[in-house]
């Protein structure tokens, strides 16, 4: 009896022209060109819900992709105009939808330091997690953005990933302290000094992770 090896086929593509194959697809007009010879080796974590504290909704890729009815809620009236987006949302199941090819610069970070560095979203991964600034968020949620991690220092050198409030601190609080920075270093095994310091001095308390 003969048997028929079996030819491989070809392995799927994790990234094509900065879309990650994981993702599902959303494309946002709110981007724009790297600078030229920008070194990306930053993530930078926020947090979102529309509106606050309600989860599941398409509210949020409707903001990042400008079609969001500013007079469905009270609370987009004070946002109204807006136009942002993030390379990545994780929601609260872990599905992960990107809306910017990280080959871009999305609008995610606003007036931004981080190191010595200005303008952080000329150098980092912007990827936000459906919740809210203070509650913690889903196991899920964990894994996906430590998969999603993984993937992108398969495309970068990433050095280090820090929250909204390390970039922005005083003007931004996201993700907040409901986010376990512990966790997904224990999923990533990354080193101590790819997390903001403080971010990791501050995860005593226990979350669900």
């Amino acid at each position: 009896m003969t048997i028929k090896a079996e030819v491989p086929g070809p392995a799927p593509v994790a990234w094509e022209q900065g879309w990650w194959s994981a993702a599902r697809r959303c494309p946002s007009p709110n981007f724009g060109p790297r600078p030229d010879g920008a070194t990306v080796d930053l993530v930078v974590l926020h947090s979102i819900s529309l509106p606050p504290g309600r989860y599941g909704g398409p509210e949020i890729e409707q903001l990042f992709t400008n079609r969001l009815d500013w007079d469905a809620h009270p609370y987009f009236q004070t946002i109204r105009g807006i136009e942002v987006s993030a390379h990545f949302l994780v929601r609260r199941d872990g599905e992960i939808v990107q809306f910017v090819s990280v080959d871009h610069r999305a609008w995610h970070a606003g007036a931004s330091r981080w190191g010595d560095r200005n303008n952080c979203n000329d150098f980092s991964v912007g990827i936000e997690l459906e919740g809210l600034e203070g509650e913690t968020f889903e196991p899920a949620q964990y894994a996906s953005l430590a998969t999603l991690c993984e993937a992108l220092s398969s495309m970068f050198a990433i050095t280090s990933l820090a929250g909204h409030e390390h970039v922005a601190p005083g003007r931004k609080l996201d993700p907040g302290p409901g986010f376990d920075w512990r966790a997904l270093q224990r999923r990533l095994a990354w080193a101590d000094g790819c997390f903001p310091a403080v971010a990791l001095a501050g995860n005593t308390q226990q979350h669900r992770s």
